[in-house]
């Protein structure tokens, strides 16, 4: 009797779980749009009277000649008058290195140093903030195509409250000739963007963007600048600010166009380096956030751990279906992994979760609900990828070796021969 309880609870958990969150997420992010984005506009009269301080665009760059290119042409034609670049050619084994000290010689503000070998890409962001003297530091990726008005939108935050310790934009996804790609362009609208609005809406933010992410210098500085163990270095640096009182904030109308896997097994690598990453930072800071002062920071740790649980909640009552279909299992024991009520409030969930989230980010890169037909069922996806990857990546990071050194190779980039930017 007491296993037929469990059994049922443990399969409440596993719907109910998902469908509050995504409920939360919408409200959130609703919440966030009338509040915090609609009707807003730029400002640079307090970026005139703050004296438009300096920005350092941080590059760092690993086997990214097919990118190199165009990334940093692009990010020459920036609209905001005192920046400069700095590329950081992390040991790539192909032409990186050469064509970015070709592209030194023609733009001024291009700075490129070279590691000799692959250090990984904290160190790669932290040798860059040595050598530049800006305060602020807008660090992207190798494949990130930046709006012209990023740099504004984001230092705004920094102008209008010294407590903020960085900014996080909106990426927006420019692999879109496969459906894998097309599934992504709605993955980032209608849960990424809404997860983030929703934890702005309540004050922590549980990772910025690697893609698109500007820095108070003197904020990275308080906390020891990014940690070279750490597989997801932009999960990590988030809770090291948010842990010393600093607040991350996220700025949707601050742009970037970016390339994403298009593969299965890309982006299976890809977000099994994303939970990975996830699970070593709960057990790195699980001790500082015990205490009462990081009181703040609990309910982003205890939606994670549920996440967590979830999992492998979701992985055991699979492996009982899947025994049920060999062996009779005792007659008491209903698996339903979906609930047969459930199954239209189901689909209406994800329909209106997409639609939420492409409606809201509509304002930034529009015709999102052209992809409504190849997305309408990523909600669903994305719990699945989840349960696979935290499966696989709790008992790898627990028994991974404390400090060591996390470098990258090359991701996933999809289908570039007919990538178009769309900025």
């Amino acid at each position: 009797m007491m296993t037929h309880v469990i059994i049922n609870r443990l399969q409440d958990f596993i719907f109910f779980y998902p469908f509050f969150m995504s409920y939360l997420w919408m409200i959130g992010g609703i919440v966030h749009f009338f509040a915090l984005e609609k009707g807003r506009t730029r400002s640079r009269r307090a970026l005139v009277m703050a004296g438009m301080p300096k920005v350092s665009v941080i590059v760092p760059c690993y086997n990214e000649e097919s990118n190199a290119h165009r990334v940093i042409r692009h990010l020459a034609q920036l609209d905001y008058e005192n920046y400069d670049i700095v590329a950081v050619n992390d040991g790539s084994k192909d032409r990186t290195g050469a064509i970015l000290n070709e592209l030194a010689a023609e733009i001024p503000h291009l700075t490129v140093i070279h590691h000799a070998r692959n250090e990984g890409k904290a160190i790669g962001l932290t040798t860059a903030a040595a050598v530049t003297n800006a305060p602020y530091l807008m660090c992207i990726d190798g494949d990130s195509l930046l709006a012209s008005d990023a740099i504004e939108w984001m230092l705004e935050h920094f102008i209008s409250d010294p407590n903020v310790g960085a900014v996080t934009g909106n990426p927006r996804i420019r692999t879109r000739t496969s459906l894998l790609g097309r599934m992504q362009v709605g993955e980032f609208s209608s849960i990424v963007g809404l997860i983030k609005r929703t934890q702005q809406v309540y004050g922590r933010i549980f990772t910025v963007s690697g893609v698109i992410t500007m820095f108070r210098k003197t904020a990275l500085a308080d906390v020891g600048y990014w940690s070279s163990d750490m597989l997801t270095e932009d999960i990590d640096i988030s809770w090291k600010l948010q842990c010393r009182d600093w607040r991350v904030a996220y700025e949707p109308h601050a742009l970037s166009w970016i390339l994403m896997p298009e593969t299965f097994k890309g982006l299976y690598r890809q977000r099994l380096r994303w939970a990975k990453g996830g699970i070593q930072v709960l057990m790195k800071y699980a001790p500082a956030i015990a205490r009462p002062s990081q009181v703040m920071m609990w309910p982003l740790f205890a939606e994670y751990l549920l996440g967590i649980a979830w999992a492998y909640a979701m992985t055991f009552i699979l492996g009982l279906a899947i025994v049920g279909l060999i062996v009779p299992l005792p007659s008491d024991w209903h698996i339903a992994l979906l609930p047969h009520w459930h199954g239209m409030l189901l689909v209406a969930t994800c329909i209106l979760q997409l639609i939420v989230g492409c409606l809201i980010d509509g304002q930034y890169d529009d015709k999102l609900l052209l992809y409504f037909l190849d997305t309408v069922w990523y909600p669903l996806a994305f719990w699945l990828i989840n349960m696979v990857t935290t499966v696989v990546a709790l008992p790898t990071i627990v028994l991974r070796q404390r400090g060591k050194r996390a470098i990258w190779t090359s991701p996933d980039r999809g289908i570039q021969h007919e990538q178009r930017a769309r900025h």
